[in-house]
């Protein structure tokens, strides 16, 4: 990605009872409270979505359910031409959240190494639209087209496959963010899981059926005490409205899976950051504070303790999509009918390396030559989690993922992206 760097979970001890009886008698206790505890995860989901009143939520449609241009000759001659396959082995991949931070590095990667690629965004305003359009601008002069349409318009999606036989799925539209699931809840519902479960039935319908990999999150470990987090560990208590919504969705992948026969893999992203980063990730907006010398809120933990993030750079991330891409084994199903058990994964992508947001500060002190005017505040119930740490032993051995930049490497490569793209810090960000 270097050349986007240049762009302008013990009680205490007792003996356990071990016989079949008790061992079949606790599975199914367990898989019963799991149940239950998705159920009522799911019913909370549609009572938010469906019952609320209309003037006590914002409307999603605000944000995502525009009116689209799309079609025509010209429009699929252009989607057919960004998703040609320019080397024998290559794939066929359609991006969702294309104009998105991990996905323009993604769909960028993938076509410097000849795949084809064909991009999916809507371009919400849930930050500053201009620099989607910027990374959309950097796409397009890479070959990359960005269809501008929603993954809820089931019309847009069916058509895009009959365009193109896409081999490949890699599914990062989503609504991100914990602290604004307080503000505006159903957009998660809308985006997070009901344009994933649409994307899924029209993947299921499509022949070929494509493998997809797609993007949950590290969030999912949710109020886990137990560190680093595996994939093995428990994920069924969501600290976030956001988090809750990314379970969900690997429940519903696990679910696809099941019945159609859809090859899914599923990457929990820690902390990501780098280059054409999101504005609402703290280390972009520490940034922008910094360089105008205004006060930032670092977090402090409960009893003043550490608050600390796995921070992953994006090309390390990037590898590991691609990593998932290529491993990933085909569906095994046909017109929406399974031949086949098919491979269901998840990953862990971090840096399996915590830095304490104190520390990242300190580094962004250096790099920008600006003192922060730190205020340190108690950290808020809004979703947060003090801590988070990746077990990547799983991604390492079956991805060949390892990460190799370090938090000052990559704090340096985004400080100069950020000066340069926001002429020295004058240009305010949104």
């Amino acid at each position: 990605m270097k050349h986007l760097d240049e762009t302008p979970s013990t009680p205490g001890k007792f003996k356990m009872d071990k016989s079949p009886y008790f061992l079949h008698r606790t599975r199914w206790q367990s898989s019963v409270a799991k149940l239950a505890f998705w159920s009522l995860v799911f019913v909370g989901f549609i009572f938010i979505f469906f019952y609320r009143s209309p003037s006590s939520l914002p409307d999603p449609s605000r944000r995502s359910l525009r009116t689209y241009s799309w079609g025509g000759p010209a429009w699929e001659k252009r989607v057919r031409s960004s998703a040609h396959v320019r080397t024998r082995r290559g794939v066929s991949v359609l991006v969702t959240g294309a104009a998105g931070f991990v996905g323009t590095h993604v769909s960028a990667a993938l076509k410097r190494r000849g795949d084809g690629v064909l991009g999916l965004d809507n371009f919400n305003d849930y930050y500053d639209p201009s620099l989607k359009r910027a990374r959309q601008a950097l796409l397009e002069r890479s070959g990359v087209f960005v269809v501008e349409g929603d993954i809820n318009d089931a019309a847009l999606l069916k058509k895009l496959f009959e365009v193109v036989p896409f081999t490949h799925v890699m599914h990062l539209a989503a609504q991100a963010g914990v602290r604004y699931a307080m503000e505006n809840p159903s957009s998660y519902v809308h985006s997070n899981i009901a344009g994933f479960v649409n994307l899924l039935e029209v993947c299921k319908s499509a022949n070929p059926q494509p493998a997809i990999v797609w993007a949950s999150s590290s969030s999912v470990y949710g109020l886990n005490t137990k560190v680093p987090f595996s994939e093995k560990d428990r994920t069924d208590q969501p600290a976030s409205l956001y988090a809750a919504t990314k379970k969900a969705g690997e429940e519903i992948a696990h679910t696809y899976n099941h019945i159609y026969g859809l090859s899914l893999t599923g990457l929990r992203f820690f902390t990501v950051y780098g280059p054409w980063g999101r504005p609402d990730m703290a280390y972009f907006f520490f940034t922008r504070d910094i360089l105008k010398g205004k006060p930032i809120s670092v977090f402090q933990g409960a009893n003043h303790g550490t608050v600390a993030r796995d921070f992953t750079y994006i090309d390390d991330i990037v590898k590991g999509c691609l990593g998932a891409l290529d491993t990933a084994e085909k569906s095994t199903g046909s017109g929406g009918k399974k031949r086949g058990a098919a491979q269901l994964r998840v990953f862990n992508l971090g840096n399996t390396s915590p830095v304490p947001v104190t520390d990242l500060v300190t580094i962004l002190e250096r790099l920008l030559k600006v003192k922060a005017k730190r205020n340190i505040v108690k950290m808020p119930r809004n979703g947060d989690v003090p801590f988070t740490h990746a077990n990547i032993s799983s991604a390492q051995r079956e991805l060949g993922y390892k990460p190799t930049t370090d938090l000052q490497t990559g704090l340096k490569k985004f400080a100069r992206w950020y000066l340069g793209y926001y002429n020295g810090g004058k240009k305010a960000a949104s």
